[in-house]
């Protein structure tokens, strides 16, 4: 797949806001081009279904998650390791795409059940909550500090009607993180 950048970026912009919108099952290659402006042979210049769209941006979501793995592996296991993960994890999450990437996982997880790279970040996902938990941990504990991780997801979920701003958003699912990492 030949890529550039910029209309790149446009077409995972448009095609994730549609898959959002209508469901990814609902959404053609057609209508993502017509939003585009482009002809499909155009689109199909940098993506050829939308399954490589959705396999662009799980692949940047994993990206971000495996260099957080990495980076926590690097670091004593101690609260205030766990502390910076999750703001770590928060900052990250707030950056780009990656919010509407989750609501898009959200919405169509039926259609994206079985996605190869989905499946990965999946996976990479509760190897991140390896490094919030000690195997020697209470249960409550092991759960809180899983749950933080989550935490941040939900403020996108449980508050989505609310017309926060994105920051205010962010501070409040970052602030309740901590208080469920703390010991």
């Amino acid at each position: 797949m030949r890529e550039h950048p910029d209309t790149r970026t446009r077409i995972q912009e448009i095609a994730l806001k549609l898959f959002i919108e209508q469901g990814y099952e609902a959404t053609s290659l057609r209508e993502i081009a017509e939003a585009l402006g482009v002809t499909k042979a155009a689109l199909y210049y940098h993506f050829r279904t939308k399954d490589d769209i959705v396999t662009s941006l799980a692949e940047d979501r994993l990206r971000a998650v495996q260099e957080l793995i990495a980076w926590a592996e690097t670091q004593p296991r101690t609260d205030e390791t766990r502390r910076e993960l999750i703001r770590r994890y928060s900052e990250d999450l707030h950056r780009g795409r990656h919010h509407e990437v989750m609501r898009f996982s959200e919405r169509n997880q039926t259609a994206l059940k079985h996605h190869p790279v989905m499946e990965k970040t999946r996976d990479r996902m509760f190897d991140l909550i390896t490094f919030l938990v000690d195997p020697d941990d209470s249960t409550s504990t092991r759960l809180k500090n899983s749950m933080a991780l989550f935490s941040m997801h939900a403020a996108w979920f449980m508050l989505k009607d609310d017309k926060l701003p994105d920051d205010e958003r962010q501070a409040a699912a970052l602030e309740v993180a901590l208080e469920l990492i703390q010991r």
